[in-house]
């Protein structure tokens, strides 16, 4: 195949080119940039391209592989590389310091949902929080198991719907 041919079925192929490349990059600069490349690739490789075989196919393949390497450099320039000797730091909890105000507001918040939650609904919910079984309640408060479930239940639910925020 003749360089004019080569360049004549490149450019009926290469309008085919820009909707791949917009898949790939989701960019419209970007993918014009990556349609610029693949042409560029193409010509200066034309002795490579083997008469009879698929031409699209083999500017699609360009394309992919173009891409492909340019994201990886991408990839490569953003990382991040610690080149300090404390390198056992990287992503332990040691160096994380702990923020008392948010807890503080929260178990405040907790304190005054549990006051307004009704007290035969409050007590036998902080006696199971505070690691009473539930037979062991229901013999304290002289209640049926049943109804002492079905209390802790309930003021968990009300507890969840005051501490929405939360969740």
């Amino acid at each position: 195949m003749t360089a004019l041919e080569f360049s004549y079925q490149v450019g009926n192929f290469s309008k085919f080119l820009r909707p791949f490349a917009l898949r790939l990059t989701r960019d419209s600069d970007d993918a014009n940039d990556l349609v610029q490349d693949t042409l560029v690739k193409a010509y200066t490789n034309r002795e490579k391209y083997a008469d009879g075989t698929n031409l699209k196919a083999w500017l699609f393949t360009i394309m992919k592989n173009t891409f492909i390497t340019q994201y990886q450099r991408m990839v490569r320039r953003n990382t991040f590389i610690d080149t300090t000797d404390n390198l056992h730091f990287i992503n332990s909890n040691e160096s994380l310091q702990d923020n008392g105000a948010i807890a503080s507001f929260m178990r405040e918040d907790i304190e005054k949902a549990l006051e307004l939650t009704e007290e035969m609904y409050r007590l036998p919910f902080l006696m199971y929080f505070q690691g009473f079984k539930y037979h062991e309640i229901a013999e304290e408060l002289n209640l049926p198991i049943g109804t002492v479930k079905n209390r802790i239940h309930i003021a968990r639910k009300d507890l969840k719907q005051m501490l929405y925020m939360y969740a």
